[in-house]
């Protein structure tokens, strides 16, 4: 009995000691988080305002280089540049830019509607005001083309000029003398032409003159015209002959033969004298020329030519054989081309002639020439010139006319159309470095 009870309470109390039951693996909780939007950039900070008032160039402000790059560039506007545009030229190394505005001022010196001529276009990307910050910007005159000068206002001028290559224009008061009768002929004379010039290769200059002509209106009215001339002129390295003197320290003297040639076609003159005229009208001429001296840009010179024409008598209707030698000059005296000094003496003499009453059988013509040409002013850019000038001719070649000389002196004015800066025109204007 004792026995049956001890059973039933160890029973009893198993039964409420239970094994712990293993606990299944909680499932991870998922936590869905809203996804956050991405940050928004923040905008960049804005510079501080730039108070910087550009000034405006001046006679004595430096002129931007005409080989560099130019920038287009924005500035805070001024009373002066209220559009603010300017055009920059800058030194990397100094850290330096030279201004201009990229108008033109006025009278007033405030910035107009009219942009800078002869000019090159900025580069189209502005510069950047950051970048700007960053150089000292010095107020300068805008470039200009070799030849050309730009005044503080922006304008552009030329003060360098190339007769040698113009359309032009002139007239003169032209009276002449004659000697043997001790009369004067009161004329004017009316000239034109076109002149050209253009280098060529191996140190050689090539020049041309088309429909030069010049008439005389007046007493003894008369022409004289020449459909083309053209001549080249060379410079040889080497010399023709050496000359070596042995007195003292021997010396060496090199004589080049710096030759050329010369050609004029369809050349017409009428002769007045008194109450005898006669017409001639040189087929072609065809010329040597030998250079005495020349400068190195072969543009001024003084030289020999001698050749043969063919010229037909049209008074009487035959043709002549024409030989010529003539000593003549063209001097530029200055570097922007304002002086010029020609000078020339020539004698021919007609061969073949037929016989004809009141005149040698073999004529004979000399003529002498100086003149002078200085530009006083330009129009638009196109010179307006003085000319003087001095004429002598010798001849008997007018039958029944009286030998010996006539004189003329000619004074007058001439406007030249397209007439470049010379090739040779510095870079830089007048009293700018």
């Amino acid at each position: 009995m004792l026995v049956s009870a001890v059973t039933l309470g160890c029973a009893l109390l198993l039964g409420q000691v239970s094994e712990p039951e293993v606990a299944a693996p909680e499932a991870p909780v998922e936590t869905t988080q809203a996804a956050e939007p991405p940050a928004e950039p923040e905008p960049p900070a804005e510079p501080e305002p730039w108070d910087f008032q550009m000034a405006v160039p001046t006679a004595s402000s430096p002129q931007q280089r005409y080989d560099a790059r130019a920038l287009c560039l924005k500035l805070p506007p001024t009373p002066a540049v209220p559009s603010g545009q300017w055009r920059a030229r800058c030194d990397e190394e100094k850290k330096e830019c030279l201004v201009s505005p990229a108008q033109v001022l006025d009278s007033q010196g405030h910035e107009s509607d009219q942009p800078l001529d002869r000019v090159d276009w900025c580069v189209p990307h502005l510069m950047p005001t950051e970048k700007a910050r960053e150089y000292r910007l010095v107020p300068a005159i805008a470039e200009a083309p070799p030849g050309w000068y730009r005044d503080e206002r922006g304008r552009v001028l030329q003060f360098n000029f190339d007769l040698h290559r113009r359309v032009y224009l002139g007239g003169a008061w032209a009276p002449r003398w004659l000697r043997e009768t001790d009369g004067v002929d009161e004329r004017v004379r009316v000239d034109f032409g076109v002149d050209l010039e253009w280098p060529g290769d191996s140190d050689r200059l090539h020049r041309m003159t088309l429909l030069d002509t010049e008439l005389y209106l007046g007493d003894a009215a008369s022409y004289e015209a020449t459909l083309l001339r053209y001549d080249f002129r060379s410079q040889h390295d080497a010399p023709l002959f050496r000359v070596t003197t042995f007195y003292g320290r021997p010396r060496r003297f090199d004589v080049y033969a710096n030759l050329g040639f010369w050609m004029e076609v369809l050349h017409g003159e009428q002769v007045r004298r008194e109450d005898v005229h006669a017409d001639f009208l040189s087929l072609a001429a065809t010329h040597v020329t030998l250079d005495l001296w020349h400068s190195s840009d072969l543009v001024s010179y003084v030289r020999v030519r001698a050749g043969p024409s063919v010229e037909r008598d049209r008074t009487n209707g035959f043709f002549t054989l024409v030989p010529a030698a003539a000593l003549e000059g063209d001097l530029t005296l200055d570097r922007d081309g304002f002086h010029h000094v020609r000078f020339g003496a020539e004698a021919q003499k007609v061969l073949l002639a037929e016989a004809v009453d009141g005149r040698p059988l073999r004529p004979e013509r000399l003529r002498l020439r100086a003149g002078y040409e200085v530009i006083l002013l330009a129009i638009n850019d196109q010179p307006v010139s003085l000319t003087l000038d001095g004429r002598g001719t010798w001849r008997d070649d007018v039958a029944n006319a009286p030998e010996g000389w006539a004189w003329s002196a000619q004074a007058g004015l001439r406007f030249s159309l397209w007439a470049p800066a010379r090739r040779s025109a510095p870079k830089s204007s007048p009293g700018k470095g």
